[in-house]
């Protein structure tokens, strides 16, 4: 008597036919009992958009805050009181594109010193 190596598969297409059954009842049973399931939080609802913070560092060396000029001086302090305590965290910095990359980095600083994390750049 000789040997046989040839893999028995009929066990394992027994196997997969059973599989393919019961998946197929289970998805009509889905369809016939209904299952009450609370829905997921919908956590993709935005929050009260507040108004926006632009810093415009303009052409002729001037700053301005949401169109409203403002000297280098003041700049810090009207940055921290539009912070608003630390409620603000985000603040659009939009520079002319002759305006020296120093002074963006200063406007920049100050912003981060008067508290807000989030600086966004504007072309």
């Amino acid at each position: 008597m000789a040997l046989n190596s040839d893999i028995n598969v009929t066990p394992m297409i027994d196997v997969l036919l059973v599989l393919l059954v019961v998946f197929m009842i289970s998805i009509q049973f889905r369809s016939v009992l209904s299952v009450n399931v609370p829905p997921p939080p919908d956590h993709s609802k935005p929050g009260p958009a507040g108004r926006q913070l632009v810093l415009e560092l303009k052409e002729d060396g001037s700053y301005a805050l949401n169109g409203t000029e403002t000297a280098l001086g003041a700049l810090s302090d009207r940055l921290r009181e539009l912070n608003e305590n630390g409620q603000r965290k985000l603040i659009f910095v939009r520079a002319a594109s002759r305006r020296p990359y120093r002074d963006v980095v200063q406007a920049v600083d100050l912003a981060r010193g008067a508290g807000f994390e989030i600086v966004g750049y504007m072309p």
